[in-house]
């Protein structure tokens, strides 16, 4: 059996660089990945390779000199930036005679320290449990033998056979869990729609500043920090916005390349709420050196979860890096906002940000006439405060006759509690926000 350490603070970080297709190896982010692990690299190894080695993914002199770098360091894990198999962890384990993790592993050991609500750690522990259920052979050959006893003999099941049912239960637990917990957040969902409230979700690279800006927009606290991953749990406040009823902002976890799939799957609930936005403001770090592969990444990871035809309005933050660039909108062909330009730890330009959220959202909107009689005052202050009034006048019976801008949910939520208001062109029906 491996004697595994059970420290794993002082790592060796390998770079392995593929051949084409292949994703790309991001030396500086894959050390940023161990760090917010909290280790302490003690040496790095870079190694450029046509395709795979099947036994140790590196190639034979690599590996031995991977096996001596351990040694010098005393190095107490070895972290690879690519996707390993079990076998070719096993196989390395052995050689260098201390733990080795995959990208994979790493970033599954971040989630599970930073994970702080229930749902959360529901999710990270299901998406553990599925990537060990393929490794459990590591270090438990020892117990590769029938069971024996009194009551126990005959074929029994090995050890590792027990293993894998009991976590195939406690998944099936967890796959519980979630669902019961993903019922009551829908069932908040539907509390929004009542309340004709619009949902604005953040979402975009790690360590783009999501949560900085999500707390400069909510007057929020929640935990921010220049480090990869550093919020994993879904986060709703109010933010109001220029003629708009206050509407929420949702904060979701980052996405990374090669984000794990079965973390995608794991948070596949947390991520409904970019499905369910009415509008996504996709921030990216405008000082970024590859801002169009990581932009390419987050637009994959939202066709995985079902939000890829989702409105999107990109924020450039963290302009304060970089004097050349200043806050100001950029409009598309219709002069409709599709980019702001922020900085979201000095407040550059989120006034900006806020009217062009503001806009976008006026896209959903439909103008339509209300009479409302002299006794339904208290409806028409609810308007004004809301910013819907355009034009006020008068009627011969001393009623008042509104044009008001709405959006289609908050027409279908007001002709509900008021059939009286609702004009010929409604369709009544289950759905309030059916249109002809």
């Amino acid at each position: 059996m491996l004697d595994r350490p059970r420290g794993g603070e002082r790592a060796v970080l390998v770079n392995v660089a593929l051949a084409p297709p292949a994703s790309g190896c991001d030396v500086e982010e894959f050390a940023e990945l161990a760090a917010s692990a909290g280790v302490d690299c003690v040496a790095t190894m870079a190694a450029r390779r046509d395709r795979p080695d099947p036994k140790h993914f590196l190639g034979t002199g690599k590996a031995e000199e991977l096996k001596a770098l351990v040694a010098d360091s005393e190095a107490e894990v070895v972290l690879f930036d690519r996707t390993l198999s079990p076998a070719q962890e096993r196989n390395l384990e052995r050689l260098v005679c201390c733990r080795v993790l995959d990208r994979t592993g790493l970033i599954l050991d971040i989630f599970a320290q930073r994970a702080r609500s229930f749902e959360g750690q529901l999710q990270v522990e299901m998406a553990q449990l599925k990537h060990l259920s393929t490794r459990l052979v590591r270090g438990w050959s020892h117990l590769e033998r029938q069971r024996g006893g009194i009551g126990l003999r005959g074929p029994g099941e090995t050890q590792l056979e027990t293993d894998r049912r009991l976590i195939g239960i406690r998944i099936k637990q967890l796959h519980d869990r979630l669902d019961k917990v993903r019922r009551q957040r829908q069932q908040g969902g539907r509390a929004r729609r009542r309340a004709s409230l619009s949902v604005t979700a953040l979402v975009g690279y790690t360590n783009a500043g999501k949560s900085t800006l999500f707390n400069a927009l909510t007057s929020s606290d929640i935990y921010a920090a220049d480090q990869l991953f550093a919020t994993l749990d879904t986060t709703l406040r109010r933010m109001n916005v220029p003629g708009e009823h206050p509407v929420l902002l949702s904060d979701t976890v980052g996405f990374i390349r090669d984000l794990p799939p079965d973390l995608v799957a794991a948070f596949q609930g947390t991520l409904e709420e970019t499905r369910d936005a009415t509008l996504l403001l996709h921030v990216i770090d405008c000082c970024a050196e590859d801002i169009e592969v990581k932009r390419d990444e987050v637009l994959s990871v939202l066709e995985r979860v079902g939000a890829g035809e989702q409105p999107i309005l990109e924020v450039y933050n963290k302009i304060d890096l970089n004097p050349a660039f200043e806050p100001r909108i950029d409009r598309g062909a219709g002069g409709e906002p599709v980019a702001v330009w922020v900085s979201a730890r000095t407040g550059a330009g989120l006034d900006l940000l806020r009217a062009a959220v503001a806009a976008r959202l006026d896209e959903t909107k439909q103008v339509r006439q209300l009479v409302l009689a002299p006794r339904e005052g208290r409806l028409r202050a609810q308007l004004y405060a809301m910013g819907a009034v355009l034009e006020e006048s008068i009627g011969e019976e001393g009623e008042w006759i509104l044009e008001a801008n709405l959006s289609i949910e908050r027409w279908g939520r007001l002709f509900a509690e008021h059939p009286a208001l609702a004009p010929a062109d409604y369709a009544h029906g289950s759905d309030a926000d059916e249109w002809d």
